[in-house]
């Protein structure tokens, strides 16, 4: 599976050492090709490719809508029972692909690429690759190097089961992990671009890390928003409390106007506790809408005692009467 943007110049080369690999190979395969809106000839060499290979699948986004967005295209058009990633930009060798089947064939449920050696540039990628790998790998709690890079290999019904969008793919494994998934590593080469520009920019950085904040709120409070939200309303409740009693003490032996004195504390005290019973009230929401997502049925707002349809016995009579 290998998502494209702007890559007319590497897909020919791609899709030629990618056969070279799975002929030698001898497996059944399956090639998901997926254009995320490219502008220039990027999907016409791809339906190229399609017309004279039945193996190639191609999927043409409306958009651009980012990696993510494409992985979770090709993901949606795969078949097979590994699934392969990596980038179109020829930066990841095919020829490296037989070692990720051995060992998801060990028993891993993914497989991940690690660029131990990094070409790139020290201060524009190295050192806030190294950074945002290190902090995941924190917050996330799975021990991998590097998160970053698309070349990883998975079992397909586990992949499937996955929800990807934002920046997403990057925390693949951590989400897998929430499931139970194995998961290993394997060193890769990291080679030069041969052609085209890079779609790398230090903005992504940002997007990165608003994602990393939302896989860890996942992880540990997907399905208990309450221990989070109530945690942060008994806080602020607490903190209101003690600021109110103590200027009511304050009040009673000294007899001092606290809202000519401290009308300033006095209000900071009811935001806390009215803060905190929102948090309260927005946790139990949460509460709700885990309970409503777990336990789905087809629940009515009334009861039953009992039903008198003559048309429908009489309907389930002569099915009987059929069916003897």
């Amino acid at each position: 599976m290998v998502p494209f943007h702007n890559e007319e110049p590497n897909i020919i080369e791609l899709y030629g050492r990618l056969q070279g690999v799975m002929e030698e190979l001898g497996r059944s395969y399956q090639f998901v090709f997926v254009d995320d809106g490219s502008t220039d000839l990027t999907y016409k060499l791809l339906k190229e490719v399609a017309l004279i290979d039945p193996h190639v699948t191609v999927v043409k986004l409306r958009r651009n809508f980012g990696q993510t967005g494409a992985l979770a295209a090709g993901v949606a058009r795969s078949t097979g029972d590994y699934v392969i990633a990596m980038d179109g930009d020829l930066q990841h060798d095919p020829a490296e692909i037989p070692t990720f089947l051995e060992k998801i064939e060990e028993g891993y449920d993914i497989v991940s690429g690690w660029r131990s050696h990094r070409i790139d540039n020290l201060l524009l990628r190295k050192i806030p690759s190294r950074c945002a790998n290190w902090l995941m790998a924190k917050l996330s709690g799975v021990n991998i190097h590097d998160f970053g890079t698309t070349f990883k290999a998975y079992r397909g019904d586990l992949l499937r089961q996955l929800p990807l969008y934002g920046e997403m793919h990057r925390f693949i494994p951590a989400l897998a992990s929430f499931y139970g998934a194995s998961i290993c590593e394997i060193p890769i080469q990291n080679t030069h671009r041969k052609h085209g520009e890079s779609h790398y920019n230090i903005s992504r950085t940002f997007r990165v890390l608003f994602d990393l904040m939302t896989i860890r709120f996942l992880l540990r409070y997907m399905s208990r928003p309450l221990h989070f939200f109530g945690r942060l309303g008994a806080i602020n409740m607490g903190l209101g409390s003690a600021i109110a009693l103590w200027l009511l003490i304050w009040k009673v032996a000294t007899g001092i106007d606290v809202l000519q004195q401290h009308g300033l504390l006095l209000v900071f005290a009811a935001v806390l506790i009215l803060v905190g019973l929102q948090l309260i009230a927005l946790g139990l929401l949460g509460e709700l809408e885990v309970w409503q997502y777990f336990n789905r049925s087809e629940r009515r707002p009334y009861a039953v005692s009992e039903v008198l349809d003559h048309h429908a016995n009489r309907k389930a009579a002569a099915t009987s009467e059929v069916n003897s």
